[in-house]
């Protein structure tokens, strides 16, 4: 199967998430050597050895389309980018992707919908792909069948509240907009903070906030647990 793909090939745990459980081989003795430690390494963190092979995208950029569905009618509100990424955890995110061409946008949200229509999807959900800028194909990855942390910027250049939706479509309600009323207006980007210690390989180390200084002014959000 790697043969047929080609290589370089990457081995993700079957069970894996938040990108974790991945390795990237450049041969056949690399994969020989590197999938039973892999599956390994898979069935101590996740309980599950099973692995599975993936082209590797050299040139790839992260992107993802918010939809929406109530199990009869489905939405989409535009996509993200979210390439920047740290050990493959998103820590930057915009609205719209502006890389995207205005047609491979309308491909990438078309398809999105066409997935949520062929299994009668409820709730909110993001439909993430990969999309490899040397060639302009898109790969889908996977289907976050939830609301995102990176959902404001979303809501900030759509102007609807995507929890408010998710809640009343998972009551039973009815979606309560149609794709012709689904405008994108502007650019927002989103940070995510994470307190890390660089002295002991940047393990979570939130400590004691002692002050804190929110930023302010006109069209910036700052969401917190408090």
């Amino acid at each position: 199967l790697a043969g047929e793909i080609g290589f370089p090939v990457m081995i993700k745990a079957a069970a894996g998430g938040g990108g974790r459980g991945i390795r990237i081989v450049d041969s056949i003795a690399e994969l020989e050597q590197q999938f039973p430690l892999a599956s390994a390494e898979a069935l101590a963190a996740f309980g599950d050895g099973g692995l599975y092979l993936e082209k590797v995208i050299a040139r790839a950029r992260h992107v993802e389309v918010q939809i929406f569905g109530d199990g009869q009618n489905f939405v989409h509100f535009f996509e993200r980018e979210c390439s920047l990424q740290r050990r493959r955890q998103k820590v930057w995110e915009e609205a719209p992707a502006f890389m995207l061409p205005a047609d491979m946008r309308e491909r990438l949200c078309v398809s999105a919908v066409a997935l949520a229509r062929e299994v009668g999807y409820r709730g909110a959900g993001t439909v993430e792909y990969l999309y490899d800028d040397e060639t302009g194909d898109f790969y889908f990855i996977e289907v976050n069948t939830r609301i995102q942390v990176e959902h404001p910027v979303t809501e900030m250049i759509t102007g609807f509240d995507l929890v408010q939706e998710m809640v009343k479509v998972a009551g039973g309600a009815a979606l309560s907009v149609a794709q012709r009323d689904i405008v994108a207006s502007g650019h927002a980007i989103e940070c995510r903070i994470n307190a890390e210690d660089p002295f002991k390989a940047f393990q979570p180390s939130p400590g004691t906030i002692a002050s804190l200084s929110v930023p302010e002014g006109e069209e910036i959000r700052f969401d917190t647990m408090l």
